[in-house]
């Protein structure tokens, strides 16, 4: 899922003399369609990572993830060397705060990628789309408990509504989904963490700051496994090998592309592509997985919907609002 904190600019190009006037239509439109493709082409890639999971078992969830961690490390490292950003980031880990808080979101990242390669790995790849599905109820709701900010009717309804789900799919599956909820917490808390940070630290800087806090211990487990002979890193073949050591660029790329569609696209636009991911793991885990759906969970999950439904109208309506009052100040100002 996304890493990071998206800021929306809007597209500029430079005159002759180094100030920046606003772009052509032609460009912006261009701008704006290759936003929207690399949103949809990160999206797209977070929502078929079960199939990824599924094709590397036999190994678990932690083997996984303790891979994923390590190489993706090495990965990073790399791209800084390309990118000449080793002062970034050397700047980044010289800030208490900074790496205090990217140390707090590492640890967040790590139970919510445990958790949901765990869920996967274990034929409940349903549960793991509906921690996503729940995310943006989750987030508003840490807006109020945790910011104190006021919400508007529709959004304490979709909230309400939210609850109401939770209480249907507890009933479905005999139980509280925790698998949902621990996703749904742990990635509202990292982006709540994330969005302290801001913009004091690009994407590929605060992956690397993450992951070089995980990787002692993901190093650590890889041993472990490898000493009581659970590892398959090099039992599986050849095959399973590399694919094992490509997690390192499989976690990279989709948040490569999400940075490059946060910067061209306004948040409403990313925050209706953020319903690609678990749209497609649900029909991954309906449609290859054969995973079973009861009545009971199809109601749940309708409510869950009607929830976003919500949430997403209020958005709509809240963006248009803004931007009409914009307009209407920037015709008086003129």
């Amino acid at each position: 899922m996304p890493e990071g904190t998206p800021v929306a600019t809007s597209p500029t190009s430079r005159s002759t003399a180094g100030d920046a006037v606003p772009a052509g239509p032609k460009a912006v439109a261009r701008d704006s369609t290759a936003g929207l493709l690399f949103g949809i082409g990160a999206y797209v890639l977070w929502g078929m990572l079960p199939l990824y999971f599924y094709i590397l078992m036999p190994a678990g969830a932690v083997e996984i993830v303790a891979n994923r961690v390590v190489w993706s490390l090495l990965f990073c490292a790399l791209l800084i060397t390309v990118t000449r950003s080793w002062g970034v980031l050397a700047v980044a880990l010289r800030d208490r705060r900074v790496f205090g808080s990217l140390a707090l979101a590492a640890f967040l990242i790590a139970i919510n990628w445990l958790t949901y390669t765990y869920g996967v790995t274990t034929g409940q790849a349903v549960e793991t789309s509906l921690g996503y599905f729940i995310n943006p109820l989750v987030s508003v709701l840490l807006g109020v408990l945790v910011l104190k900010e006021r919400l508007r009717p529709l959004q304490w309804t979709a909230v309400g509504v939210g609850f109401v789900a939770v209480g249907v799919l507890t009933y479905s599956y005999g139980k509280l989904p925790w698998i949902a909820l621990t996703l749904a917490f742990s990635f509202g808390l990292y982006g709540f963490v994330k969005n302290r940070v801001g913009s004091r630290v690009d994407a590929i800087t605060s992956l690397s700051v993450e992951t070089m806090v995980l990787a002692p211990l993901a190093a650590v487990a890889m041993v472990v496994l490898a000493a009581s002979g659970s590892s398959t890193l090099t039992s599986q073949g050849a095959g399973h090998f590399w694919l094992l050591l490509a997690s390192g660029v499989i976690t990279a790329v989709p948040l490569l592309f999400f940075g490059a569609s946060a910067r061209r696209l306004p948040m409403t636009t990313i925050g209706l592509l953020q319903y690609f991911a678990p749209v497609l793991q649900f029909l991954v885990a309906l449609l290859v997985f054969r995973e079973a759906m009861t009545a009971e969970r199809w109601i749940g999950f309708g409510v869950v919907w009607l929830a976003l439904l919500l949430l997403t109208v209020d958005m709509l309506r809240t963006t248009r609002r803004n931007s009409l009052a914009r307009k209407a100040a920037l015709r008086q100002a003129a």
